[in-house]
């Protein structure tokens, strides 16, 4: 059986405090930490 990898995203994170927050969800078993890249052009925000 495959395990299942877990990735949360820091889209919403509070970036003022986003050092402790990936330290936090890699503590609660995070295998990874996704990254949204956006460039102003394809998305607007």
């Amino acid at each position: 059986m495959r395990k299942i990898k877990l990735a949360p995203s820091i889209l919403a994170s509070d970036f003022a405090q986003l050092g402790t927050q990936v330290e936090e969800a890699m503590l609660a078993g995070a295998d990874y930490i996704h990254v949204d890249v956006m460039d102003g052009h394809f998305v607007p925000n």
